[in-house]
């Protein structure tokens, strides 16, 4: 059986993946969403690489992508964009 190490880079972001009530969920989060990420938190990102970017914020990229999980969103994998992590726009 071959394993696949994560977090993985990919063309499009991060692949990796999250278990919800013991089933695995592969996810992407995009790198657009992980630079969001990096400039809410006002940290100089411009020398590190997108696997390190996507250490410093594993708690948080992991826990919102098991709430989407677990809430019934769609995608195999399923995609988190930088709207993932932004607040809702109220009127």
């Amino acid at each position: 059986m071959s394993r696949t190490l994560q977090p993985a880079l990919t063309n499009d972001g991060v692949a990796f993946t999250v278990t919800v009530e013991s089933v695995k969920h592969q996810c992407l989060v995009t790198h657009d969403a992980i630079q969001m990420l990096s400039a809410m938190k006002s940290i100089d990102d411009h020398d590190a690489d997108m696997i390190d970017l996507f250490h410093a914020y594993e708690a948080t990229i992991n826990g919102v992508a098991r709430r989407l999980v677990a809430a019934g969103v769609p995608g195999r994998p399923l995609v988190m964009r930088s709207t993932t992590f932004s607040a809702p726009h109220t009127a």
